[in-house]
């Protein structure tokens, strides 16, 4: 017979790198351990809440979203963009220093886009096109309809395609 320690180990050994990377881009913190230990800690005393209306990766989601949230009102801080490039960089050994330079231009041209966003477009990208959540997953752990993400997530792209041509967001 699974226990429910079975059962959060599992899901810890499935998902806490995901719940790490999204803790980091809800804190702008790379010290998130401790939060992805509490994530862990309220799933298993909570265990007896998930109904499996969602899969068990949203469902710790929304428990880190949650914990995020909170730390945020306690911390108050924004990200920077150094932080956000570290959240997204990859391994480079094999790269040319100027495919390498040029990548990173890129990528820091994205992220500035992205992170100049409205708190909402944001939250939907990450989660969509970073994390690639399908559209009821994010609605779930936005805690909003399919609807509204679905349209805040074309918003948001239209916003980063004006940004990345020269234009401005309407």
């Amino acid at each position: 017979m699974t226990t429910g320690q079975d059962i959060i180990e599992q899901w810890f050994y499935l998902y806490s790198n995901d719940v790490y990377h999204f803790l980091i881009y809800f804190t702008g913190s790379t010290d998130v351990e401790d939060l992805v230990q509490e994530v862990y800690i309220r799933a298993f005393n909570h265990l007896h809440q998930f109904k499996g209306n969602s899969s068990p990766k949203t469902w710790l989601f929304t428990i880190a979203r949650n914990l995020a949230v909170d730390r945020k009102r306690k911390n108050a801080k924004e990200l920077t963009k150094k932080q956000n490039s570290q959240i997204f960089a990859k391994t480079k050994e094999e790269m040319s220093p100027d495919l390498i330079y040029e990548q990173n231009e890129q990528t820091n041209e994205i992220m500035e886009a992205i992170m100049s966003l409205k708190k909402d477009y944001r939250d939907v990208v990450f989660l969509r096109a970073v994390k690639e959540f399908s559209i009821s997953e994010t609605a779930s752990i936005l805690k909003c309809s399919s609807s509204k993400v679905r349209v805040t997530y074309h918003r948001a792209l239209k916003t980063i395609q004006n940004q990345l041509k020269g234009g401005r967001d309407s």
